[in-house]
């Protein structure tokens, strides 16, 4: 009995010298996502329409108050990059029904002229439609990169337009909603 409870005792003690397990590389960031302190938002890669959504960006951002938002990436903890475009373009809508019948009766003649009687009967129905609509789409793929150059966090939105704002408003509201969403569960970890 006590050589069960000296080998108890040394394996208690044995595990509490064991390191503790790693954090996972999610957990690492998520932990190094509550250091930021100041952000800067780096010039979106994209079409014509990346400026405007860094524009965008950096007022959803701004109204979250997560961190301070910079324009000197010289003062900041971590640099939001990527890509982002807001593209229209219109789509077409062809469809067509049709219903269609046709009979056709008819006798005979003889030699001698005699010709009996001829019918026939159609009936018909067409229906098409053509219509075009004018869309947005807008998508960003963002990365938030600290001092060393590692991504801690990254996200890809994309909206095709809400019921009250745009799609690249949405698509910015997608991104601050992501990591707010992202900073809640960096905070339980503690």
């Amino acid at each position: 009995m006590k050589k069960l409870a000296l080998l108890a005792c040394c394996a208690m003690a044995a595990s509490a010298l064991e390191p503790a397990p790693a954090p996972s590389i999610e957990e690492s960031g998520l932990r190094q996502l509550l250091e930021v302190k100041r952000v800067y938002v780096d010039r979106l890669t994209g079409g014509e329409t990346a400026a405007q959504m860094r524009d965008i960006l950096i007022s959803s951002l701004e109204s979250a108050k997560l961190f301070v938002l910079t324009e000197n990436q010289e003062r900041a903890d971590a640099v939001i990059r990527g890509a982002a475009e807001d593209l229209v373009f219109t789509e077409l809508h062809n469809s067509s029904d049709s219903i269609n019948a046709h009979a056709n009766l008819g006798s005979g003649g003889s030699s001698r002229g005699s010709r009996g009687p001829y019918g026939g009967l159609g009936v018909g129905d067409n229906d098409s439609e053509h219509s075009t609509e004018r869309r947005h789409e807008a998508i960003a793929a963002v990365r938030l990169v600290n001092k060393d150059g590692d991504v801690i966090w990254s996200t890809t939105q994309e909206s095709l337009g809400a019921k009250f704002r745009g799609s690249s408003a949405d698509v910015a509201d997608k991104i601050t909603g992501k990591l707010k969403e992202d900073f809640e569960r960096a905070r339980k970890l503690r």
